[in-house]
């Protein structure tokens, strides 16, 4: 059961996992919101935790950064262990003027820049959508939570300093809300699976306006992601 990148054994991960980027973010989670916790993975230091909240149990692991990372944790996830539904808690890049410096984005579909798509041999380009069930849970938990909320388009490049000067003017000019790195590949797994994904995501940084946070912040302040994304996870 043991993956190259997951010493996890099966029955150890839980049928829903959030997924942040960070492993550093999976600690902060699982030392924060979960009871009864146990570590089932260090490999790469890609840390991953399961336990119970509010009696419900769930799964938190470290996936990286770029599509390649959460494209190979969540295809193990998914395929390896048995796992349902992963919900990716993440930062991410504003692009539109009324999104603002820690607005909540859920990402109700994932426009993209990566190939990451070739290898399901289509005969046209694939919409990586989130699966609405989650979605809509997520949604109503954010309003419940009094969360700052957009629901929309996202875009997952897989260039973080970008050569192409005008890349984040033409999407924003399409109505993306904001740039991140992982959620289209996410989608595309899910879909192939024939498993059910979301991202979720925190506005760190505005990349037409000045304002950011730092590293320390995008790590311990996204509480409010974190729980929209635990309240939406269901009985086992």
């Amino acid at each position: 059961m043991p993956t190259p990148h997951n010493e996890a054994k099966k029955g150890e991960i839980a049928k829903t996992v959030l997924l942040p980027g960070d492993p550093l973010r999976a600690k902060y989670i699982a030392d924060n919101y979960l009871e009864d916790v146990v570590c089932f993975n260090t490999v790469r230091n890609m840390l991953g935790y399961t336990g119970f909240y509010k009696g419900k149990r769930v799964s938190v692991m470290g996936g990286g950064m770029g599509i390649p990372s959460i494209g190979i944790y969540s295809y193990e996830l998914y395929h390896e262990y048995d796992v349902d539904n992963i919900i990716r808690v993440g930062s991410a890049g504003g692009l539109k003027e009324d999104v603002n410096l820690k607005d909540v984005v859920i990402a109700m579909g994932a426009c993209t820049d990566s190939n990451y798509a070739y290898q399901y041999e289509l005969p046209g380009t694939f919409a990586p959508i989130a699966d609405y069930e989650l979605m809509e849970r997520a949604v109503e938990n954010a309003r419940k939570l009094n969360a700052k909320v957009k629901v929309g388009n996202v875009v997952s490049s897989d260039v973080f300093y970008n050569n192409y000067t005008k890349v984040n003017e033409k999407w924003a000019s399409m109505g993306a809300l904001c740039v991140e790195m992982e959620a289209a590949a996410l989608y595309m797994n899910a879909a192939a699976a024939n498993k059910k994904a979301l991202a979720i995501l925190t506005i760190s940084d505005h990349l037409f306006k000045p304002e950011k946070l730092s590293a320390e912040e995008r790590q311990t302040s996204f509480k409010q992601m974190m729980e929209i994304a635990l309240e939406t996870v269901e009985a086992e």
